[in-house]
């Protein structure tokens, strides 16, 4: 019985030895799984690098989202102050706003406080477009203004109706001065009967007749 005993122990001892390596190796596998767990699921392990990436990436992505909003988008144009004779032309029409430069620039600062610059800002490339003559250049200031106003991707999409938007579409095969004739004037619109009349009362105009008034009876 004894030796009967003594041969059952040592089975039980081998049987140990040889599991042991095995679940010894399971276990270190189990461990490295774990420790890079984080590369494979949303894990919330502070010291993960691959959370560092990703917070990267999102900042990434807000710095991207703020340049492309930004980007393109040109100074106010060059002109003298305006005169209080000017100002006031400003609230007798539309036109006589935009006819002069410091007009569009006193409304594009309205403009850009309504999130709407882009409005403008696409009336005046299609002026600047319509001053070109040599055929490579209205191609690609044309390509230019559909990605920045027209696609659908742009964050600086101008609203226009699904007929004028065929007509572009049309006129971009073969690209000229006039490609955005109607689109110009579809903003041009806009611009005039939405926007103007709340600019006739925003305090930037307000302010600024304001201004010129009393240095006219200082003068």
């Amino acid at each position: 019985p004894m030796g009967s005993e003594r041969m059952e122990m040592r089975k039980r001892q081998m049987s140990t030895t040889q599991e042991t390596p095995g679940a010894a190796q399971a276990q270190h596998s189990t461990g490295n799984r774990g420790s890079n767990a984080c590369c494979f699921c949303w894990c919330c392990c502070c010291s993960c690098s691959c959370l560092t990436v990703r917070n990267q990436d999102e900042e990434r992505a807000r710095r991207t989202s703020h340049e492309l909003q930004t980007e393109g988008i040109p100074n106010c144009e060059e002109s003298p102050a305006p005169t209080l004779e000017e100002v006031n032309a400003w609230a007798q029409s539309f036109d006589k706003l935009m006819l002069t430069p410091a007009g569009r620039n006193a409304f594009r600062e309205f403009l850009r406080t309504e999130f709407s610059e882009e409005n403008m800002l696409f009336w005046m490339a299609c002026e600047e477009l319509k001053q070109e003559s040599n055929r490579s250049v209205i191609e690609e200031k044309a390509r230019l203004i559909y990605e920045d106003y027209i696609s659908i991707l742009s964050p600086k999409e101008v609203s226009l109706d699904s007929r004028v938007r065929e007509v572009i579409n049309r006129n971009m095969l073969e690209p000229s001065q006039h490609t955005f004739d109607d689109a110009q004037l579809q903003i041009y619109t806009l611009m005039h009967r939405d926007s103007y009349p709340r600019f006739m009362n925003s305090a930037i105009y307000k302010d600024l007749l304001r201004s010129l008034s009393e240095k006219s009876i200082e003068a």
